[in-house]
């Protein structure tokens, strides 16, 4: 049995803040803390995510105010993902204007109202949209509505939700320190020796031969190079096909060769170098420098060199200022083939190659535990959060 729904505005005070002049001083650099949008990020914003205080003066000479800890906050302008999104007020805080603060009536669980919110992000942000709206604001706020349940049924829908949430952050912090230690292998197996071993430094041009082949008319998926996923398809990057005609020009790939797309990205500066591996061929834009190793050395080990940016300080200096074609950096294929990789013994090649690929294994093996989390958790949304499936409170059941 569903729930009538109820709107935010009915079981909530929705207010927002200000900020102080920025041209007066004696308002900044106080003692009170100033929340801001780029803080709400479906979390509890804490005294560490603060980087800005304001004074007294400040607060009294504003529209800012003190909002108590326990407060849902909701972005209400920002770029990208931030509209919409929400976080909890880890400490009594001031807030700019941009935040909506959310202060619920008694009886009404707060993490139920959170998890309501996270759950109907996209359904919110569609009401910023609505007659050409880009913001919300808090009259669109306050219409947001959802299913209200007995307030001891709300505490344990919002239990069983936070226990999956604490799964997923607990899971983000191990691929995170997964990451981290595979920087530091790669560091200690292969920047490290090969600045106190003596291996040769050796140009891409003599491990490697460019590729320059067009497609055989045969049908290849187009792919593009994401610097934070490698090769993905081009319609799930951009959300259509984008080649048109240019295709005709691209690059045929095969498993096993590499492509460097010289395109800059917070993740490479200067550019990324990712190897095929999950499609036997494809076709790739020819702007990216391809080329396919010699068998005097061990791929895996190469690949691992270069996703891990080793050559970025030399591929810095490559790059002449201000000059850019298409938005890419002006790196010629010949200058990129000319730079050096580090080459031990074949035999080390593949014994460092080995300790490597488990690294990345264990990283692979914990997303796809993450991504599992993420979905069973939606899916638990779906029906909790809508009144489909109902928790018994005092048996601590769920049914449909």
């Amino acid at each position: 049995m569903s729930h009538q729904n109820v709107a935010l505005g009915s079981i909530a005070k929705i207010s927002s803040g200000g900020t102080p002049d920025r041209g007066k001083s004696a308002y900044w650099n106080g003692s009170i803390p100033w929340a801001k949008t780029s803080q709400i990020q479906n979390c509890t914003i804490t005294a560490e995510d603060i980087d800005e205080w304001i004074t007294q003066e400040g607060l009294e000479q504003s529209s800012a105010r003190i909002i108590p800890q326990g407060t849902i906050l909701m972005a209400m302008y920002g770029q990208g993902k931030t509209r919409g999104q929400v976080a909890i007020l880890g400490l009594d805080a001031a807030i700019n204007q941009a935040c909506a603060a959310i202060q619920l009536k008694p009886e009404v669980d707060r993490d139920y109202v959170y998890q309501q919110l996270r759950f109907r992000y996209e359904a919110i942000r569609a009401l910023s949209n609505v007659g050409g709206q880009e913001n919300l604001n808090a009259d669109l706020i306050r219409e947001i509505a959802f299913p209200l349940l007995k307030f001891e049924e709300q505490k344990m829908v919002a239990c069983i939700l936070s226990e999956w949430d604490s799964a997923i952050e607990k899971t983000e912090q191990l691929i995170t320190a997964k990451e981290r230690y595979y920087t530091e292998l790669v560091r200690c197996l292969i920047t490290h020796r090969a600045e106190t071993a003596s291996w040769r430094q050796v140009p891409i041009r003599e491990i490697a031969e460019r590729i320059q082949r067009q497609g055989d008319g045969g049908d290849y998926p187009l792919l593009t190079i994401s610097s934070a996923s490698g090769f993905v398809r081009q319609e799930d990057k951009y959300s259509r096909y984008m080649a048109g005609e240019s295709a005709k020009t691209y690059t045929l790939l095969r498993s096993g060769e590499f492509s460097y797309n010289k395109g800059n990205s917070l993740r490479y500066e200067f550019g990324c170098v990712f190897q095929l591996q999950d499609d036997d061929a494809a076709l790739v834009p020819s702007v990216y420098v391809s080329f396919r190793l010699r068998d005097s050395v061990n791929a895996a080990y190469i690949r691992h060199l270069l996703t891990a940016d080793y050559l970025k300080p030399q591929l810095r200096t490559l790059v002449r200022t201000g000059v850019r074609n298409n938005g890419l950096l002006n790196i010629r294929p010949d200058e990129f083939m000319g730079t050096t990789v580090p080459l031990p013994p074949l035999e080390e090649q593949q014994r460092i190659a080995q300790v490597l690929d488990i690294a990345r294994l264990e990283i692979s093996i914990a997303t796809k535990q993450l991504t599992a989390l993420r979905k069973q958790k939606r899916g638990l949304m779906q029906k909790l959060l809508t009144g489909r499936w109902r928790v018994n409170a005092s048996r601590e059941e769920i049914h449909g």
